[in-house]
């Protein structure tokens, strides 16, 4: 099977991410795998020309030309099927697949067009109902979905009036592989690099600096969390976004003395959750939160906000301490919780390591993807399963 993914660009986001942990177990699986981006981002890109896939720019910076681009690709690579991810390679992929005469899939990633979305949008939210109409047009163009979580089947069934039947959910995944095994050499040294000394308690989390990632909670947390745990360290690692100006604020007010440090942009996210004695993801809303995923395969205890797409990842909340989202001070005492039962942190994390290998491991969720592919293109000639 030859597959085009269309796709925005490769810079690391999760969605991109995932995308690339795909490539090797899809060319193990027999399918030829080729990119076609709309933007050219510093990011994945040599990975995943490195693991096989060939990497293609549809050229152009409208969406206009894009579809000129996309289509033109489409006609030169000739494959089996297209597969779009994100909004503009939604829109674009869809009737360039349609033009180039291809059966299209689009994966199905957040939860969008919900009154968040509106809220945090303010005067611009005639945009956000502008997209959804573009995307409930389009989405007729596709033959079939998959939603990576069961939320965020159900926003596009609510929210773009898809057909439940179309619409299959199958997780993103990780390459255990690439991530390694927590031990205690690797702890030591990834702790060293960061001046941890062994009575620190670092606390990590994870993620773009955006409103839906709750990172200001954590932040209000902090004085809190002081009280009950006065070791903790909070490290933050990820790209600046709309809420970057706001938790430096928050810094400078709540979180004197060092106790914070907003990493930026980190290639080393597995080091840092080897380095880490708890992660926590405080986020608002997510589509499936893969970062949770890594921590589960790198045996580091969890804290998270109570949202359907976490308890879906962790298959319950046995394995992590959850909390209210948005409730500072719940968080600051489940941090507190986890630390001080660190017998029972061992053991949860354990477990969640086995649920990863066998939900999360990349090459069994490659082998559920070839499936679904397998059922739309059947389904594109006239089958029914």
């Amino acid at each position: 099977m030859r597959v085009v993914q269309v796709v925005d660009s490769l810079a690391p986001g999760g969605a991109e991410r995932s995308l690339a942990e795909l490539v090797v177990p899809m060319l193990g699986l027999g399918a030829e795998v080729h990119f076609v981006l709309l933007h050219e981002r510093d990011g994945l890109a040599r990975q995943v020309e490195d693991s096989g896939a060939s990497v293609h720019l549809a050229g152009g910076a409208s969406r206009l030309s894009w579809l000129t681009g996309t289509t033109r690709l489409l006609r030169f690579i000739r494959p089996d099927l297209v597969n779009t991810t994100l909004f503009d390679s939604d829109l674009v992929g869809r009737a360039a697949a349609r033009v180039a005469g291809v059966p299209c899939v689009t994966t199905l990633v957040n939860t969008p067009y919900g009154p968040e979305h509106r809220l945090e949008a303010g005067r611009f939210g005639v945009k956000i109902r502008a997209a959804q109409l573009a995307d409930m047009a389009t989405a007729r163009l596709a033959r079939r979905f998959r939603a990576v979580s069961e939320a965020v089947k159900h926003a596009y069934v609510d929210r773009v009036g898809l057909d439940a039947d179309l619409v299959e959910v199958i997780p993103e995944g990780r390459n255990p592989r690439r991530l390694g095994v927590r031990e205690p050499e690797r702890t030591r040294v990834a702790r060293d690099r960061l001046g941890l000394t062994d009575a620190d308690i670092a606390v990590l989390a994870v993620g773009r600096q955006e409103p839906q990632k709750g990172f200001d909670v954590l932040l209000r947390a902090v004085p809190h969390l002081a009280e009950l745990t006065p070791k903790a360290s909070i490290l933050i690692a990820g790209r600046h976004g709309r809420a970057s100006a706001e938790l430096r604020a928050l810094v400078e007010r709540l979180c004197p003395g060092g106790r914070v440090r907003l990493l930026g942009y980190r290639e080393d996210v597995a080091e840092l959750m080897c380095a880490a004695d708890v992660f926590v993801l405080p986020s608002r809303r997510e589509g499936i939160p893969g970062v949770l995923q890594e921590a589960m395969a790198l045996e580091l205890p969890i804290v998270a906000a109570d949202i359907a797409p976490v308890r879906e990842v962790l298959g319950g909340g046995d394995l992590a301490e959850l909390f209210p989202a948005g409730d500072a001070r719940a968080l600051a005492e489940a941090v507190a919780r986890t630390v001080a039962r660190p017998g029972e942190a061992k053991r949860r994390a354990a477990a969640a390591r086995r649920r990863f290998l066998d939900e999360y491991d990349i090459a069994v969720v490659a082998e559920r993807v070839l499936r679904f592919y397998e059922a739309a293109l059947w389904a594109s000639r006239g089958h029914a399963r």
